[in-house]
This record gives structure tokens, C-alpha cells and sequence, in this order.
């Protein structure tokens, strides 16, 4: 079609209910001695799982960011110019929607440390 640009949708990618299944089968037969490793692989899953999908790209984007040298801000024009470098296929809409969703976890971590 002419005067229409495709648009790469970025997604994050989980396949934690698979992971999720299998250390469920494992708890049921499980041992006394792996029952206490197998729990904490769960609740591990459990709390990666519940983490926003917004957070996933904003974490994909600040590496891509850094990796690309910038220490700016995450979500400036040099910012977006370095996802759009290390994904060249990432429309501008993208790579700015990216460059927020980093730029907002960055802010994040800055506001408070994690434990």
C-alpha cells in the first residue's frame, strides 16, 4: 500500500506458565530434601511473572541504551536514535515509546532502592 509505513509491534515475550507447569509437576513427586529448593524456584517464577510488561521493555531498552554508550537520558532524541540503531526494523513511534517506558523505570530506581 502506498503512504503506509509498517509498524513493528514490540512485545514482551513470557513463557512462564510452561516453567510454572513443570515446577508444579516436580513439587507433586518431589523429595523432602529438593522440596525447599523447588518452592523458592517458585516463588521466584511467581514474582518474575507479576512483573509489568512495560518494565520488560523499559529493562530490554536501557540496555540497548547503554549499551550503545549514551548516558543521557533515556528517553532523548540520542536515546531513541541508539534503539533505532541496535534495532533497525523499530519505528520511531516504537523506539520513543521504548525510550519512555526506560526512561520511567529509571526514574523508579533512582526514587527508591530495591531490596
Amino acid at each position: 500500500m502506498f503512504g503506509t509505513k509498517r509498524e513493528l509491534m514490540v512485545i514482551a515475550l513470557r513463557d512462564t506458565d510452561a516453567v510454572a507447569d513443570e515446577l508444579r509437576e516436580a513439587l507433586a513427586t518431589a523429595d523432602e530434601r529438593d522440596r525447599p529448593g523447588l518452592e523458592r524456584a517458585a516463588a521466584l517464577l511467581a514474582r518474575t511473572a507479576a512483573v509489568p510488561d512495560s518494565e520488560i521493555r523499559g529493562r530490554w531498552a536501557l540496555r540497548q541504551i547503554t549499551a550503545a554508550g549514551h548516558t543521557g537520558p533515556a528517553d532523548s532524541v540520542h536515546a531513541v536514535k541508539a534503539l533505532r540503531r541496535a534495532e533497525p526494523g523499530l519505528s520511531l513511534a516504537s523506539a520513543v515509546q521504548l525510550s519512555r517506558e526506560a526512561a520511567a523505570l529509571r526514574a523508579g530506581e533512582d526514587g527508591h532502592s530495591r531490596s
